[in-house]
């Protein structure tokens, strides 16, 4: 016999990470709150609440590196990132990932980015 604990159900099934960084306006890298990713995590919060979306967790997360590029939101386990830049984008999101387990290619950021 193993004395290897089973491994739990999770609490959630996905975790999103939504940078809400901000840093000074004349700041080399930008920020991803500057770009409105506040605003957009509320949505994305608020919509998937709105959706029944029990086993998601919409979390702010403070700088994710990838700033030039954002607004950015980054999905576990998935380890999907994602530039988003508007509602309908989240909504794409939700849609297309969250609910069906696809991928949105075209917000999708490569590892080299």
């Amino acid at each position: 016999m193993s004395n290897i604990p089973s491994k739990p159900k999770p609490f959630f099934d996905l975790h999103v990470f939504c940078c809400t960084n901000v840093r000074r306006k004349d700041h080399p890298l930008g920020s991803c709150g500057a770009k409105g990713s506040i605003q957009l995590r509320q949505y994305m919060k608020d919509r998937s609440k709105e959706l029944g979306l029990k086993m998601v967790r919409i979390n702010s997360a403070g700088c994710l590196t990838r700033c030039k590029l954002g607004p950015v939101i980054v999905v576990y386990p998935d380890e999907t990132w994602y530039a988003v830049k508007t509602k309908a984008d989240i909504d794409e999101i939700l849609d297309v990932h969250i609910q069906k387990g696809g991928r949105v290619e075209r917000l999708r950021l490569d590892p080299d980015q």
